[in-house]
């Protein structure tokens, strides 16, 4: 891959996980947002969103799906295939 795409591609990937981590605030204000480049397989980057432990499972499992939902639009758009993963903040 030339540079020039490879820098494209890398500015990308940092635009969409900045709107999956700004969409996993919005979800839940009170949780952290962590988000990783680091590659694995056919992965292109990770958000992994840690909600308080008074977060209720259905609201997890809203929140999981939902941002599974917005990580799949990316892919579609883009290509690119972001991994999210909501976990609970232990001993809240």
């Amino acid at each position: 891959m030339e540079a020039g795409l490879k820098d494209d591609r890398r500015a990308l990937l940092d635009a969409k996980l900045t709107e999956l981590g700004l969409y996993a605030k919005e979800l839940c204000p009170e949780g952290g947002v962590e988000m990783s480049t680091t590659r694995y397989e056919d992965e292109d980057g990770h958000v992994t969103l840690v909600v308080p432990s008074k977060c209720s499972e259905d609201d997890e499992d809203r929140i999981e799906l939902a941002l599974a939902a917005r990580a799949g639009r990316i892919f579609e758009d883009t290509g690119l295939f972001i991994v999210c993963g909501v976990l609970d903040r232990p001993g809240d």
